[in-house]
């Protein structure tokens, strides 16, 4: 079969592109601005990529077009296969259809760690010598892709996100995908273009329990308002805890960096010692070793693979160095992720050294200030805050940075120029520093720029 697949460059449906190919389709996709990472991926794979949604490429003759979430009415080649009749569906409804169907589900949601969580799941298969399938919105270096099809996988992770589906789908994406071993790692308000309030996605999240079977498992902690309220609307799933008050506990050794003692119903199960930073990340853990456990992983591996495991890349990824000063990605970009991020950072490198937090307010929730009132609290470890608002454009701000990060005082700086912020960080960094960027996108490149500015030792 031939599948042509609209908006193929973002991570879910590139990642979709490369199982279906993997399944033995033919696969050709577009996107409006077709770019890297994913397009030299895909290419690499045998996948003809087309720029634009242009109307002409109906002559390429699929049997189905899989429309992704980006597409909305009025786009040129929609229009023409709705138009002309022409057999059309959702990513998230081919895969439940095409692969999910009678595998055993390991789903991932949550606002907070469903990447890095996902990869720590799928890396546990992997270190176990366990057949697995994969689809997930990030790539660890452990597992070198996004995604994965193994036909002969009885097992299948994916990354549960609750975003809509597409123009003619509203639910949310993970409701297609039946899990039965399902981690709602979290629970906060986001996606503020498209929920009206935490109760809206609370729904969604009751939905995705209610296809859980009795015969699964829901993985939760122990302490969450928002999904004590989603439970409370019924569960008819055995449920495991984990956190401070949970079943899974992780109790940090020493300054609590990385090294824990992992503990399960109050019986020790291993030392959990990583490169990973961050009470978040041990979070992160023990809910992937709940999960891995379920499907008939024992902790003891599960600890072992962890101990190997090399993290997530865009997740407080170490970008280069230059004049002492220490440069990292981080794809956080709501204030809970944030303040984890910052903290996580500050437990690894210790209290005197300073933070210079650079963020960039990308993504839409963030955009309409929906969260903006909480970014002073978030940044509070920060030594000093730069933060880029575009003036213009599909970036801009809907707020004014400089009044919401008032209570920072003069730790804080802002502005709409990514040059002058590049000088702005080179001027103000010295040896010893760690410079902490946060966005959601590619942020124009900064990593790069700071660490030019930075070696050539002029703002």
């Amino acid at each position: 079969m031939h599948i042509h697949i609209l908006g193929i460059c973002g991570t879910f449906m590139g990642g979709l592109a490369l199982i279906a190919r993997s399944a033995g389709h033919t696969v050709t996709g577009c996107d409006a601005g077709v770019y890297p990472p994913m397009s030299t991926q895909l290419r690499e794979q045998g996948i003809e990529l087309v720029e634009g949604f242009d109307a002409d490429q109906l002559a390429l003759g699929a049997d189905l077009y899989i429309v992704g979430n980006v597409v909305t009415r009025g786009n040129p080649l929609m229009e023409a296969i709705l138009d002309r009749g022409l057999p059309y569906t959702s990513g998230p409804q081919w895969l439940a259809d095409h692969v999910l169907a009678g595998r055993h589900v390991l789903a991932v949601a949550g606002t907070h760690g469903k990447t890095t969580t996902s990869s720590m799941l799928a890396w546990i298969f992997r270190h176990a010598g366990r057949p697995v399938s994969f689809l997930i919105g990030g790539v660890a270096p452990d597992l070198e892709v996004s995604a994965r099809f193994d036909p002969s996988a009885s097992h299948f992770v994916i990354e549960a996100d609750e975003y809509d589906t597409a123009f003619f789908d509203k639910r949310s994406k993970f409701v297609h995908y039946r899990p039965r071993t399902a981690i709602l790692n979290n629970l906060e308000y986001d996606h503020a273009d498209i929920f009206p309030d935490l109760h809206a996605i609370e729904t969604q999240f009751h939905h995705l329990v209610r296809t859980v079977p009795a015969g699964g498992r829901i993985i939760r902690p122990a302490d969450d308002p928002a999904l004590d309220r989603v439970l409370a609307r019924g569960c008819w799933t055995p449920v495991d805890t984990f956190g401070a008050h949970g079943e899974w506990q992780a109790h940090p050794e020493g300054d609590g960096a990385g090294r824990c003692l992992v503990r399960h119903r109050n019986q020790d199960i291993g030392i959990l010692d990583w490169r990973l930073s961050g009470t978040h990340n041990q979070s992160n853990a023990l809910a992937a070793l709940a999960a891995a456990q379920h499907a008939g992983i024992a902790p003891e591996d599960g600890i072992r693979a962890l101990c190997a495991f090399q993290g997530v890349r865009r997740r407080l990824e170490h970008r280069g160095e230059a004049r002492g000063v220490h440069v990292y990605d981080d794809f956080a970009h709501h204030p809970s992720a944030i303040a984890t991020t910052i903290d996580g950072l500050r437990r690894r490198i210790g209290p005197s050294a300073r933070i210079l937090a650079v963020i960039e307010p990308r993504s839409n929730t963030m955009k309409l200030g929906a969260m903006a009132r909480r970014l002073p609290d978030a940044l509070a470890q920060a030594d000093l805050v730069f933060c880029h608002g575009a003036a213009e454009g599909k970036h801009a701000l809907g707020w004014n940075p400089t009044e919401v990060l008032a209570p920072l005082g003069a730790r804080a700086w802002s502005g709409s120029d990514l040059d002058a912020l590049v000088a702005a960080v080179s001027a103000a960094a010295r040896p010893g520093d760690h410079v902490l960027v946060m966005s959601n996108g590619s942020f124009g490149g900064i990593h790069g720029k700071l660490l030019d500015a930075l070696a050539s030792g002029t703002p």
